[in-house]
């Protein structure tokens, strides 16, 4: 019996949200998919914190040493606008991907539910065509001034969906810059990686490359095209916009064949969604010659251990077993 790999089409949305909206933003989410299926997308991905916002420019009032009351109730602006898990944002989304009849992968801000509420997670959310949350992704380790709104993710939700069109996952805007993290993935025989962002370099698009040639996968890059203007003029931290340009992120969304063919895209300077149709034969046939989790690993040589166990702050013992 030959193993039959079907196509299936993807879709890419570069798009921003309605910033620090969570409500219009999951409006807007669930509108952009259901126009992405209307084109006949399976598998239709946002970019790196679509809810409520990627807040570009904004200090938050922080300085090495002091915070400023300003900055606090930028902060509570943010915070009031992420997502719970699981939520009316969550449920909205579901049904879309179910309305869709398709994959919906979205970045959110996560508010944390199961301990103080107090901190924020850079989250990837993944929706199956029957609406379900089927996974989340906590991004391992945020960049720079990221470190000041966002938590750190563990091993627990390098997640991997299942799908009758491959494994699908991936990591996170500069989780992607971590060699180990990326080869954690590749050993869970992921085949369409997904690599949201907010890096709109050129050089990123040598990075997303690079992983497909590594892992011999199909990867979709999602970013965001933002302007200046597109911030609330209510948002009390405005001002702290000016010195930007009016465009603060240009997008550069890509999808890109597993031997690094690109496929569609970049795309730069505008809204829009690209799309493209992947044969998935051709996964087999670029292992052919590199398998960088099978013959080209070399275990005797190299071993990677991946510690997915959850880390919690407090652990509840209801018997005196220790």
């Amino acid at each position: 019996m030959v193993d039959k790999f079907p196509n299936v089409k993807v879709a890419v949305v570069q798009a921003a949200p309605v910033l620090f909206d969570r409500e219009a933003s999951v409006e807007k989410a669930c509108r952009l998919a259901g126009e992405a299926a209307a084109q006949g997308a399976k598998i239709i991905l946002f970019p790196e914190a679509f809810v409520p916002a990627y807040p570009r420019g904004l200090t938050f009032g922080t300085t090495v040493g002091s915070r400023s009351p300003q900055g606090r109730l930028t902060w509570q602006t943010y915070w009031a606008n992420a997502v719970d898990i699981p939520s009316p944002a969550t449920e909205a989304l579901g049904v879309a991907a179910a309305q869709s009849k398709a994959y919906l992968v979205i970045g959110v801000i996560e508010r944390d539910t199961q301990f103080s509420r107090g901190t924020l997670y850079c989250t990837v959310l993944y929706f199956g065509p029957d609406g379900q949350l089927l996974g989340k992704h906590r991004k391992l380790k945020p960049t720079a001034g990221e470190r000041l709104i966002w938590g750190e993710g563990d091993g627990s939700t390098l997640t991997v969906i299942n799908t009758e069109f491959g494994k699908i996952g991936g990591l996170i805007c500069w989780e992607n810059y971590m060699p180990l993290a990326r080869m954690a993935m590749y050993s869970k025989g992921v085949e369409l990686y997904l690599a949201p962002t907010a890096d709109a370099r050129d050089t990123w698009q040598s990075t997303l490359r690079h992983i497909a040639c590594e892992g011999r996968c199909f990867v979709l890059g999602c970013n965001q095209f933002v302007t200046k203007s597109m911030y609330p003029a209510d948002l009390n931290a405005v001002q702290e916009l000016a010195p930007l340009p009016e465009i603060v992120c240009r997008g550069g969304s890509v999808i890109i064949a597993p031997l690094g063919e690109v496929l569609a895209g970049p795309l730069y300077e505008q809204e829009g969604t690209l799309f493209a149709e992947l044969d998935l034969a051709e996964i087999a046939r670029s292992r052919f010659d590199f398998d960088v989790a099978g013959h080209y690993a070399r275990p005797d040589v190299f071993k990677l251990t991946v510690d997915e166990k959850p880390k919690l702050p407090v652990v509840y013992q209801t018997t005196d077993e220790p």
